[in-house]
């Protein structure tokens, strides 16, 4: 996306450093899993906790070399962390990390997603009640129908906004599970209780019922589809008030502020201006 439009927010949630600084708190968890279980010498968790630094460059040079991206990854923080770390990813697999990681960066932007929702409810209510009475154009195929009121129409658009809130909820529950199972899932080279008692605790997420090593992937269809919904709703919007907004309309007027420039070839292209 331009970077301009680009939120940074999101894509923090997204950079490379923080899909990394996932991944180690991932083998992290699961190493203090092993500990209690004493499958792995004590320690090994907190001594990578303090030790282990991210280093993008350094880690992609390594993947460069061993075609691998999770090996290149622990490879890093071996370096840095010192022999402990050779404990980590005992019994995992690569998927136990990117699937697992990968929900939580979903969790993460679902999470700032639902409180823009929120905060479009609370404008689209207030604005629906302070126009409720003011009369507009109601339209059947793009032709004058019967009138309405603006505040009818915000109305819609809050009732709307609400379903997808609902909607974006109970994708984010689906999407927040992890899988900790090994090859091929069948937790033939670790105990399942790493995947149990770290899961929730410490990852925020609940354990994948039946996983092939990859967390089923109509989690995630289920996830951006609504995303793409919600993207529509948005469009809806946008399109409607665009289209009020037009010279031959003109039923709804722009925020301008006093040195906003609307064009650099038509210096007609500017909306109303308000103090």
């Amino acid at each position: 996306m331009i970077k301009r439009y680009s939120r940074k927010q999101l894509t923090d949630i997204w950079s490379e450093e923080n899909k990394y600084k996932i991944w180690l708190d991932v083998e992290i968890a699961a190493a203090e899993a092993m500990e209690k279980l004493g499958q792995i010498p004590g320690g090994v968790a907190s001594i990578v906790r303090k030790k282990a630094k991210i280093n993008v460059s350094r880690i992609h040079k390594i993947e460069s070399e061993v075609k691998h991206d999770v090996i290149a990854f622990l490879t890093s923080i071996s370096e840095k962390a010192g022999i402990k770390a050779r404990y980590l990813h005992q019994g995992m697999t690569s998927s136990d990390v990117l699937d697992t990681s990968f929900n939580i960066q979903l969790v993460q932007s679902g999470t700032i997603i639902l409180n823009d929702i929120d905060q479009i409810l609370k404008i689209l209510k207030r604005q629906a009640k302070k126009y409720k009475l003011t009369p507009c154009m109601g339209r059947s195929h793009g032709i004058h129908a019967e009138p309405i009121t603006f505040g009818l129409k915000l109305a819609s658009y809050y009732e709307e906004f609400k379903r997808n809130r609902k909607r974006l909820a109970a994708a984010i529950d689906e999407v927040s599970t992890c899988a900790i199972s090994g090859a091929v899932g069948t937790f033939a080279n670790i105990n399942p209780n790493v995947e149990k008692t770290r899961c929730k605790k410490k990852l925020g997420l609940k354990v994948e019922p039946i996983s092939t090593q990859v967390i089923p992937r109509d989690r995630h269809a289920f996830y951006f589809s609504v995303l793409g919904i919600i993207a529509g709703s948005i469009e809806r919007v946008a399109t409607e008030i665009r289209h009020l907004q037009r010279t031959e309309v003109y039923e709804l007027q722009e925020l301008f502020s006093k040195k906003q420039k609307g064009s650099s070839a038509m210096p007609h292209k500017k909306k109303s201006y308000f103090k």
